[in-house]
């Protein structure tokens, strides 16, 4: 078994696109991410220093609006509306959850698709369905990187996605298409959750239960990927997969933490170095 090591992947990234945004400077071009959060959920908090950390990083900027938990949908609107027309504003990320009263979909579908980089408006989710070029939600597309730089070859493999959620499931399985491979789908409807799952080359899980997926959901020698993250009672981390009794089925597999989950945040990184070389093209 051999543990897929998402720190040391994510980290080779951003040194990648450091390198770029070096070049980029060069020539002049310049911008920064907009961080927008609602409220103090201590999470969003945790997950909006942490990009803010990566985009100093890898050397671009980022602007932070921090608002309070009564914001009006209305206000939020007016935020974005101003961040859209600016042109030094490269990318726009609204930390979710939102508050109850603010509709999710009209925040993110009020974003210009063309700063949306966490890849989540219609416009971008649309590109992605007919294989035009657009932003990619960063989770899924952490997912391709780790396997790519793992050397696990996705072409004609057989790969179920246990999960179909809009940010990870879904267009997991449409990335997964792309790369050639033979997808399934599964979810909590399933029948014989078991006995699909252990068909799988590629097993990548993202079903939001702890430790759900047992070795009778392995194949021998299935590459594993666990998406999901959650605290134990003990405080310890654990993610969708029980590690202990998979491992030893599966060639390779992401630990929890430290798999998938800096991916996500080096692939938002990413996202915003194409924004910066769109600008090159305009």
């Amino acid at each position: 078994m051999e543990l897929i090591d998402g720190k040391l992947i994510s980290a080779t990234i951003k040194d990648e696109l450091k390198d770029k945004v070096e070049k980029l400077k060069n020539e002049g071009i310049t911008g920064s991410l907009a961080v927008i959060q609602v409220g103090n959920d201590p999470a969003s908090s945790i997950y909006v220093k942490n990009k803010k950390k990566a985009c100093e990083y890898i050397g671009i900027g980022s602007v932070s609006y921090e608002l309070a938990e009564n914001t009006t949908e209305e206000k939020l609107l007016g935020v974005i509306s101003d961040l859209n027309k600016r042109r030094d504003i490269i990318g726009i990320l609204v930390q979710l959850p939102l508050p109850a009263s603010i509709s999710e979909d009209r925040i993110l579908e009020a974003i210009d698709p063309s700063k949306d980089v966490d890849g989540f408006h219609p416009v971008n989710v649309g590109k992605l369905c007919i294989g035009h070029k657009g932003f990619v939600s960063c989770t899924p597309a952490g997912v391709i990187q780790l396997l790519k730089r793992s050397n696990v070859d996705i072409a004609g493999k057989h790969c179920v996605i246990v999960g179909r959620s809009n940010i990870v499931g879904k267009p997991m399985s449409l990335l997964m298409l792309k790369e050639n491979a033979t997808v399934t789908v599964c979810h909590s409807r399933t029948k014989d959750l078991a006995g699909i799952t252990s068909q799988a080359d590629i097993l990548i899980v993202a079903m939001g239960k702890p430790e759900f997926i047992k070795a009778e959901h392995v194949k021998e020698g299935a590459v594993v990927i666990d998406v999901g993250i959650h605290r134990k009672e003990d405080g310890k981390m654990c993610g969708d997969v029980d590690f202990e009794a998979v491992k030893d089925k599966a060639s390779k597999i992401t630990p929890v933490p430290g798999g998938v989950g800096p991916m996500t945040i080096a692939m938002l990184m990413n996202n915003c170095v194409e924004s910066l070389e769109n600008l090159k093209e305009d």
